[in-house]
């Protein structure tokens, strides 16, 4: 099935610039609106955004395509994206629409769909919503008294934060913690000191003056540096870090060390199966979580289960088998008992529980494990199936994979929003890891035969 619109996590792009496009997405709103017109009830979509300048135009066109198949619309405003997929259920909306490119610049926006259930669409609805996309004109319009309206949902942020709090363990109490939390002048900007601050905590909030053109700009998950210095600074317990549509996470230590993704799944895991609440008897995570994670969860009696690079195969796995606790390194958190999709802050609850009832600070809690050294390079290359499947890469692949045997691995893929390859090695000796890493560089051929 081919894919030309939507990517791994919805449709994605510069902004103004093909597909995201004020034209394109009302035909995306269009098209979705008749996909989910099921029925003779009067049908409606919450729609929510990150703090882009460009999500006012693409909010409006998204809107405009809704309203013209004859769907009512819900503004929800500044959100994060978990709170589109709780909401969506929540008020029994039949689809929910986030506007954001996630941890991108400013420069870049993007398009995230839910559906009644609150999960994101598959790639069989996905397809058909990109079918009628190319073919606007299949699209029957609503007569002029069926289109729909549009209104502003001002209760939004105060349901989600209520939904986030009641996730937490009850009676969570943060009254004897000082955290730092960077917001990357995001969708979170709001939300997130007001549930760490009812909860309470003393709260430090930094990346929270959003003006459209700063989100994830030097700050938030991706750029945890500024975090580091205002929690050694200011003697902070912890350091909270959201992306732009805070679905992911990374702690900063006491100390000002960085935790990412794999550790924080390491210690929750470590914790739920202590509390017995662990289902599926181990962890989901992608091909790039470190090995060293593996081998911990391995000490537990528990399973690390591999899918490829996205969010959404995490989810997929973890609902086709059973389990409630899954990621990725870089800090999708998705916990399917509280949540249909990655939920940065409650994750960080999650993970502040743990640190409460360890009785220990964070730069003990958060290291269950030494990472076992890891490099990733990126190689950008004319053609990337072509340059994947050369002869010299395949050789150069197999050579590193016997010199690393069982002592570690090698990952090299395509990427799948850029003409590139993704070369990662893993292993005990990290001289080694490196040498293999450059030999399969060197075997890339740059550009197309």
């Amino acid at each position: 099935m081919s894919r030309s619109l939507f990517g791994t996590d919805g449709v994605r792009g510069r902004a103004n610039t093909a597909p995201m496009t004020a034209d394109t997405v009302m035909r995306i709103g269009m098209a979705a609106g008749r996909v989910f017109n099921r029925g003779s009830h009067r049908h409606r979509v919450v729609i929510g955004k990150d703090t882009r300048l460009s999500g006012y135009m693409l909010e409006q066109a998204m809107t405009a395509g809704f309203l013209s198949v004859g769907m009512d619309v819900l503004l929800l405003g500044p959100i994060p994206t978990p709170a589109i997929g709780f909401l969506t259920r929540s008020m029994r909306a039949d689809l929910g629409v986030m506007i954001s490119a996630s941890h991108n610049p400013y420069e870049d926006n993007g398009i995230k769909l839910f559906g009644p259930d609150g999960f994101k669409l598959s790639d069989t609805v996905e397809h058909h919503i990109e079918e009628l996309v190319e073919q606007p004109s299949t699209i029957p319009l609503a007569g002029s008294p069926a289109i729909g309206r549009a209104k502003r949902l001002d209760d939004a942020e105060g349901r989600y934060i209520e939904a986030v709090k009641g996730s937490a363990a009850r009676g969570l109490d943060l009254s004897d913690l000082k955290i730092v939390v960077d917001c990357a002048n995001g969708a979170a900007y709001k939300v997130a000191p007001t549930v760490l601050w009812e909860l309470g905590a003393e709260v430090i909030p930094i990346g929270v003056s959003p003006d459209g053109f700063n989100i994830n700009d030097n700050c938030g998950s991706t750029h945890p540096a500024i975090l580091r210095d205002h929690v050694v600074a200011h003697g902070a317990d912890i350091g909270v870090a959201l992306d732009g549509d805070a679905d992911r996470v990374v702690l900063v230590s006491e100390k000002g060390n960085l935790v990412d993704g794999d550790q924080l799944m390491a210690t929750i895991a470590d914790q739920w199966k202590r509390d017995g609440r662990l289902h599926g008897n181990g962890v989901v995570a992608t091909v790039m979580s470190n090995l060293g994670l593996e081998r911990f969860v391995a000490t537990l009696g528990l399973a690390l289960v591999r899918t490829q690079v996205g969010d959404r195969y995490v989810l997929e796995r973890m609902r086709a088998d059973g389990f409630n606790l899954g990621g990725e390194q870089s800090g999708h958190i998705i916990m399917t008992d509280h949540a249909t999709t990655g939920d940065g802050l409650m994750a960080a609850l999650q993970a502040l529980a743990a640190m409460i009832k360890s009785g220990k600070p964070a730069s003990e809690t958060f290291c269950a494990f030494e990472p076992v050294p890891q490099l990733l390079k990126n190689v950008r290359v004319d053609d990337a199936n072509a340059a994947l499947h050369a002869a010299t890469v395949v050789s150069a692949i197999a050579a590193a994979e016997k010199k690393l045997g069982k002592s570690g691995r090698v990952l090299v893929r395509k990427s799948g929003t850029e003409s590139m390859i993704r070369v990662m090695a893993e292993g005990d000796d990290s001289n080694l890891v490196k040498t293999v890493v450059d030999q399969i560089i060197e075997a890339i051929p740059l550009q197309a035969a």
